[in-house]
């Protein structure tokens, strides 16, 4: 399977270095480029990518609402977006996961680590490292970016079995599968399992959601900082 890419950066250099790079790996092609978000929404609605690198900041159209409009449209449920950010304290990152985006990437990071985004993104997992997930996210939700608690999603949380509520309140804190496996003494197919449910009941799209769901619900709360 060759993971099929879109990039969608105003800086034409950038994107040049970003197909060079998608390019040269045996199971990444590069079918798209745009340098705005209204181009990216229409190109990935034309070569229906896996994987759009969505820069944030761009002209005209941002990347948050093209990525919103992405990511609410139906005919697109199977496109995953990943946020390319100048800072990974972008005061946008709380922002975009709430528009559906699959996790975000520093534009500083490594060539691997890039290519391994992707190919995590591809694979319907979630670009959340422990610290991004505690410290980041807490900390904007902390200091009120957003609606904060909403009620109407803790109420959601009730379809939740007890053990699905458990292992979201892991997955909130940052926690890998393996982890969780560890912790509730069960396997990590088992954790999966309970992951998949969580996110079908509460239509979130990947792991990334069940994290904003897990904060705005009350369900797991932001440590001060």
């Amino acid at each position: 399977m060759t993971i099929r890419v879109l990039l969608a950066d105003d800086q034409a250099l950038l994107r040049s270095a970003f197909r060079v790079l998608v390019d040269s790996e045996p199971d990444m092609e590069v079918v798209g480029e745009a340098s705005d978000g209204a181009e990216a929404v229409r190109v990935t609605a034309e070569t229906m990518p896996d994987v759009v690198l969505m820069d944030i900041r761009m002209p005209g159209t941002d990347g948050l609402a093209a990525t919103r409009r992405i990511c609410d449209d139906p005919a697109l449920s199977a496109v995953r977006v990943v946020m390319l950010t100048t800072f990974e304290v972008d005061e946008y990152v709380v922002q975009s996961l709430r528009a559906g985006a699959s996790g975000f990437l520093g534009k500083g990071s490594e060539p691997e680590e890039l290519l391994g985004a992707i190919r995590v993104a591809a694979a319907g997992e979630a670009l959340l490292s422990p610290v991004a997930t505690k410290g980041l996210i807490a900390r904007f939700l902390a200091q009120g970016d957003g609606p904060g608690v909403d009620g109407a999603r803790s109420e959601r949380l009730d379809v939740l079995t007890v053990r699905e509520r458990e292992v979201l309140v892991l997955v909130g804190g940052g926690h890998s599968n393996d982890e969780i496996a560890d912790r509730l003494d069960v396997s990590p197919l088992t954790v999966k399992t309970h992951v998949n449910r969580a996110m079908a009941k509460l239509g979130a799209r990947d792991r990334a959601q069940l994290v904003v769901i897990a904060y705005e619900s009350g369900l797991v709360r932001p440590r001060p900082h």
